[in-house]
């Protein structure tokens, strides 16, 4: 990183870029799932399409060689904010239509794309834009912003949308929930134009007629890694439960007492996962954060496995009790999403180590790729399974998919060099 880098806070920086980051991704994700039930897709559907929307982080190891060779990742940044501006106007525009469900898809494919490129830049430019000291520091507050990103997509949008579904058609209200959060992507394109650093390390890999060998070798020597197979493993099966369990909490939350569900409004959901669930999320990715840097990762990566798994118990507590306390309901949220914050900063940190060597913005995008495909092919059948045997049983179901991650992290090897 050049000196100029080094007059920049971090903070300045990296807040705002993970937090841009997260925004389309929770919109794409969750907020699209919300929209959808709203909208009276069924289940079964919006998980099934909901979870297609994956594919893009599933497939961006392919293109990610071309954010390394070409161009600088401040430029992918930049032009992926704008692009994904343009997404979201988009949906908000299509929303009223008659056949809303199929062009808001299109767009939605489109943030989906964008905001899988705009990844690759981001977590690239991370790595090269921190001296390697700090990275192991700001890693829990980075996944903290990239999960405050919930508190303006499934906090702050949901909730203005519920508010304007009491006054207006759901389809407007949502058009204009969007319409904000395009808005705000505007504004932090032109935001990051000026703040963003510039490190000597950003610039084109582009090497003319040897370009295609770097692309292919950018391939081989991530699958020549030590310990490729259970890497590829604990990535594919780390969140096997909480795949399914994020496709159906919020459904769950929004139906009808008589269909299983808690009956909550739109306005309610968005409180609870945007404040609430928020702050325990943010204070579980600090805490882990400062506890890998202190003691390491090999000593807390099976404690926080329990973290991330054992709190879904709070879900199949929900299903069978269904309580109408508010805050009852929000505590248990709090205690999953505490855990969540916990297990996701070590899952983060674990993908950072394996992908240090020459090509690790290329490489870290290989296994979030990994990691959305074992996000998308579970997610695409939950809503059928939850649908066939109802909540109670489903949330027990997750709970049965949590085993996997407890066996693959026994055999786990983590990289010596835990001092990136």
């Amino acid at each position: 990183m050049n000196k100029s880098s080094d007059k920049i806070n971090p903070w300045y920086w990296i807040s705002s870029l993970y937090l841009a980051e997260g925004i389309p991704y929770i919109v794409v994700i969750t907020v699209s799932a919300i929209l959808y039930k709203r909208m009276e897709i069924s289940n079964s559907e919006l998980a099934l399409y909901t979870s297609w929307l994956y594919l893009p982080w599933v497939i961006k190891p392919l293109w990610s060689p071309i954010v390394d060779l070409f161009k600088t990742k401040r430029w992918w940044i930049t032009t992926m904010q704008l692009v994904i501006g343009t997404g979201l106007a988009g949906v908000a525009l299509s929303l009223p239509g008659p056949d809303f469900f199929r062009y808001s898809l299109v767009f939605f494919w489109l943030l989906a794309f964008s905001s899988a490129t705009h990844d690759i830049a981001a977590d690239g430019f991370y790595m090269i834009g921190l001296h390697p000291k700090d990275q192991a520091y700001f890693v829990g507050i980075r996944n903290t912003f990239y999960r405050l990103a919930l508190i303006v997509g499934q906090g702050g949008a949901v909730m203005l949308a519920g508010q304007l579904e009491k006054q207006m058609p759901v389809a407007y209200a949502w058009a204009i929930a969007i319409g904000f959060l395009s808005v705000l992507f505007i504004l932090f394109f032109i935001y990051h134009l000026f703040v963003l650093p510039r490190p000597t390390e950003d610039r084109s890999a582009a090497s003319g007629k040897n370009i295609w060998q770097e692309f292919w070798d950018t391939f081989a020597s991530f699958f020549r890694k030590d310990h490729i197979g259970i890497a590829l493993a604990f990535m594919l099966l780390f969140r096997l439960a909480e795949s399914q369990l994020l496709k159906l909490a919020s459904p769950f939350m929004l139906d009808e007492r008589v269909a299983g569900g808690l009956g909550l409004s739109t306005s309610v959901v968005g409180f609870i996962y945007g404040t609430v669930g928020v702050i325990a999320l943010a204070l579980g990715g600090i805490t882990g954060g400062i506890l890998i840097a202190r003691n390491g990762l090999k000593r807390w990566i099976w404690w926080m496995t329990a973290a991330m798994n054992l709190p879904n118990l709070v879900y199949v507590w929900l299903a069978h009790a269904q309580p109408e306390n508010i805050l009852l309901i929000s505590s248990c949220v709090a205690v999953e999403q505490f855990g969540y914050g916990l297990g996701f900063t070590a899952y983060t940190l674990f993908l950072i180590l394996f992908s240090a060597g020459k090509y690790k913005t290329a490489h870290y995008a290989i296994c979030t790729g990994f990691m959305a495909l074992g996000m998308m092919l579970p997610g695409m059948i939950s809503g059928y399974i939850q649908e066939a045997k109802g909540y109670p049983r489903f949330f027990l179901w997750v709970m049965l998919c949590t085993i996997p991650a407890f066996i693959v992290v026994r055999y786990l090897r983590i990289p010596e060099k835990e001092q990136l």
